[in-house]
């Protein structure tokens, strides 16, 4: 059977400055085989049925573009460089037997040394994995990074969305994991509790509200 060659179509987008990361996994296999549709964004997250740009839309009213322009582009490099936020997702490369975006499809995955980034960028201090600690997402495959440099992953909040830390360089790092931004995990926001209840409390509660209110605390 063919093996479709997913690579990363970006590079780590950080620099000096930067003090917080935003980790996933890859983009959907279009963006690396040029054929994006009308609303989507060439860039980190630029997916139209990724809605992480429409929460940070939301919590800054940036008033975003949303199509294949590269005003659309800098609007969002721009926003990213004056808050000192990055993204390095974490997969280099991947195989997948169907063309699809998912997580678990990835086959023969090829890491970054995000490790090495940290290194190279003294001022980071949070992480921010876009996706829970499932199989082949972001928390899962850092958890590996850092167990293969014998880095301790220490808990601080074990909760939606839970907080660890670690040492490195004699620097303490803080990992968030948020919720992710596709359109899948509005399953398990369905039966989260405080979704719940919020939901009873207001009935037009959304589980874009929900996110948009946890985002709204890191980012």
């Amino acid at each position: 059977m063919n093996m479709f060659i997913h690579k990363h179509p970006y590079k780590p987008f950080l620099n000096k400055e930067t003090t917080k990361l935003i980790i996933g996994t890859l983009p959907p296999p279009r963006f690396s085989m040029g054929k994006l549709l009308e609303k989507d964004v060439d860039f980190c997250y630029g997916s139209c049925h990724n809605s992480l740009w429409l929460y940070i839309d939301t919590i800054h009213n940036l008033n975003l573009r949303y199509d294949n322009s590269q005003d659309a582009i800098e609007e969002r490099k721009q926003f990213l460089e004056a808050h000192n936020i990055g993204v390095c997702d974490i997969v280099e490369s991947a195989e997948r037997e169907k063309i699809d975006a998912s997580d678990l499809g990835m086959k023969n995955i090829i890491l970054r040394d995000v490790i090495g980034y940290l290194k190279a960028f003294p001022l980071i201090d949070t992480l921010l994995f876009i996706g829970g600690r499932s199989k082949n997402g972001p928390e899962f495959f850092f958890r590996k990074h850092l167990r293969a440099n014998d880095i301790q992953f220490e808990v601080v909040a074990d909760k939606v969305p839970r907080i660890h830390q670690f040492q490195i360089d004699d620097r303490t790092i803080k990992t968030v994991t948020l919720t992710s931004s596709s359109g899948a995990a509005n399953i398990s926001i369905g039966s989260h509790p405080d979704y719940k209840r919020m939901k009873a409390e207001n009935p037009e509660f959304t589980t874009f509200d929900f996110r948009v209110l946890q985002y709204k605390e890191f980012i």
